[in-house]
């Protein structure tokens, strides 16, 4: 049975729905292949404008999982936020 509503694709899933509209295949084509209602797939074609939206990266200047638990962990022993950046720039390539 077909699903009606929001499709929620996998990653994989939405990797494949592009590839199959890049090489030219029909809503109807990919809905069966993803087991998708084909206006599923086409609310995800046109929300883009059937352009493969570009994967997302992180910015170089946002902090990593492991930078925003050292911050928390320092605010939370009372640091300041003085010493955390100190901290910080002393050792700014260590992951």
């Amino acid at each position: 049975m077909m699903q009606m509503g929001r499709p929620r694709l996998s990653p994989k899933q939405k990797h494949e729905l592009w590839r199959r509209w890049k090489d030219g295949q029909s809503l109807t084509e990919i809905g069966i292949a993803l087991g998708k209602h084909a206006g599923s797939i086409h609310g995800v074609l046109s929300s883009n404008g059937g352009i493969t939206p570009r994967t997302r990266t992180r910015c170089v200047h946002a902090l990593t999982l492991s930078e925003r638990e050292d911050i928390s962990r320092g605010l939370m022993a009372g640091t300041s936020m003085r010493s955390l950046a100190e901290r910080a720039w002393a050792h700014p390539f260590d992951d």
